[in-house]
């Protein structure tokens, strides 16, 4: 365990040292053990003072205490210390999480996270001279969006209120997949024929 003392105007015990291990062992266990500890310990008028520093992979935490006992000191500053060390891994897993759930997206997408410099040539064949060379033609697995094209229809729309019978009729004369109209009643109801041939009713609210 890699622990840098300093002592201001105080004279540091091995009691003092075995505290800091044990609660160090503690914030190792949240953290691994790839990290410098830095530990000063101080008195000014009749206050001891502990600041206690680590610098896990992404910035330095620090805990720092006063009281009027440099045990106390020392088991407070340990206590903040740990409080961040369990924010700073919770932070850090949300990170990994979203980064590995952008790549998979990323792939879903038809995006290759690896660099495919080397073409290799496709060839039919029992042997490397009988093959016959094979042009293979790729396609993205996403196409592209396309603009588009807005077409304003008077058709899929009732001008007059229909109960949902005459909707029905209505929607299967003028051959729609979805028709809008309006009830006895007002309320605007959508038809929507679903993939297997069914009309769906939808409600506007």
């Amino acid at each position: 365990m890699n622990v840098e003392y300093t002592g201001r105007h105080y004279v540091i015990t091995p009691i003092i040292r075995n505290e800091v291990e044990i609660g160090l062992t503690k914030i190792r266990k949240i953290l691994g053990d790839r990290f410098e500890t830095k530990v000063i310990l101080a008195v000014e008028k009749h206050r001891h003072k502990a600041e206690i520093t680590i610098s896990p992979r992404n910035g330095p935490l620090v805990g720092l205490a006063q009281a009027k006992d440099m045990t106390i000191a020392v088991n407070e500053a340990l206590g903040h210390l740990e409080k961040q060390a369990v924010k700073y891994k919770t932070r850090w897993q949300s990170k990994k999480r979203s980064a590995r759930k952008s790549e998979e997206v990323k792939k879903w997408n038809g995006h290759s996270t690896t660099s495919d410099d080397t073409e290799v040539q496709p060839a039919i064949g029992l042997s490397a001279k009988t093959a016959v060379p094979v042009m293979v033609h790729k396609y993205p697995s996403v196409a592209k969006t396309t603009e588009v094209h807005l077409v304003r229809s008077e058709d899929a729309v009732a001008m007059r209120p229909m109960t949902l019978e005459e909707a029905i009729k209505e929607a299967h004369f003028r051959d729609r997949d979805v028709f809008v109209f309006r009830d006895p009643k007002g309320k605007v109801m959508i038809l929507h024929r679903t993939r297997d041939g069914k009309m769906e009713l939808i409600e506007a609210p």
